[in-house]
């Protein structure tokens, strides 16, 4: 059994982790801002400040911490956000495990596909490619910069770079299940995609197996907006309209933010696989089956 620190555990995934950790009797404490129960401690990233309490006898700390990146328009101030809530939550998480002399068995931090630029092309992405150039890759750099702080420490380090989660409740998926299911744009771009259960497997083999290095945290089935649309709405027995939403109507409502929706890349699962991660959920239609 180890004692595991999470940051964001009161998140999408957090929860679930929390809750698979503890059924393999790990011990669970949660970093958050408004700490309600027992296991959560106080921390704030403005006064740099974090409950020591919380970090006593850590084995591993869990960063999954970060403000969404989907769910208000991007204006100056909201990307400063998104990237502070990551970076310097990381970079106070490093300073207190120095201070405190906390010899940590690992530091596990969540990342995102946007690492590689959020654009639809042709190519596949692995792990070794060199970031984009757009806000979401600068983002994932600082980001992954931040965790690797740790790994340059001594500290085996591991980052799961994440596409779209997929929940039964929450989430993207509750996003586009809606009353009639249609393609976004022109439906082409690419949509990387986990079940929430692999991916918090995944970071449970960050614990459990000595598992270190970056990895792309995606299942191995490469779906279109289209093709994905077409499965959800056949397995949520909703009609499916064929023309999308217009590209020019999204980068209104949305603004830059709508890039995330138009575009989108294939990203290999071929890594992780090969390091023995075998996928419960490798193909949409089983996971859709799952989650409904």
């Amino acid at each position: 059994m180890s004692k595991i620190l999470i940051t964001g555990g009161t998140g999408l995934v957090g929860k679930k982790l929390t809750e698979i950790l503890v059924q393999r009797k790990h011990e669970v404490a949660i970093l958050s801002r408004n700490p309600k129960n027992k296991n959560e401690f106080k921390w704030d990233i403005s006064s740099n400040y974090i409950d020591e309490i919380a970090l006593k006898n850590t084995d591993y700390i869990i960063h999954l911490a970060g403000a969404s990146i989907a769910d208000k328009r991007w204006t100056k101030n909201r990307k400063q956000l998104i990237i502070d809530s990551r970076v310097e939550s990381a970079n106070l998480l490093f300073r207190k495990v120095r201070e405190l002399k906390i010899h940590l068995k690992g530091f596990i931090s969540a990342s995102a596909i946007g690492f590689y630029g959020t654009y639809t092309s042709s190519k596949i992405f692995i792990e070794t490619d060199n970031s984009g150039n757009d806000f979401l890759a600068e983002v994932c750099k600082k980001w992954e910069a931040a965790a690797l702080q740790f790994k340059n420490d001594n500290t085996p380090t591991t980052i799961l770079r994440t596409g779209i989660v997929l929940t039964k409740k929450g989430g993207a998926l509750a996003k586009m299940n809606t009353p009639i299911i249609t393609p976004l744009g022109n439906g082409k771009q690419y949509i990387s995609w986990i079940h929430i259960e692999d991916l918090c497997l995944m970071y449970i083999k960050a614990i459990e197996d000595n598992f270190h290095g970056i990895y792309n945290a995606i299942a191995p089935d490469y779906q279109t907006n289209s093709s994905f649309s077409k499965l959800l709405a056949k397995n949520n027995n909703k009609p499916y309209l064929r023309i999308g939403v217009p590209s020019i109507l999204l980068k209104i409502m949305f603004g830059k933010m709508s890039i995330i929706l138009l575009k989108g890349s294939r990203v290999s699962a071929k890594k992780i696989e090969k390091n023995n991660y075998s996928f419960r959920f490798s193909k949409l239609q089983k996971a859709l089956s799952n989650l409904k």
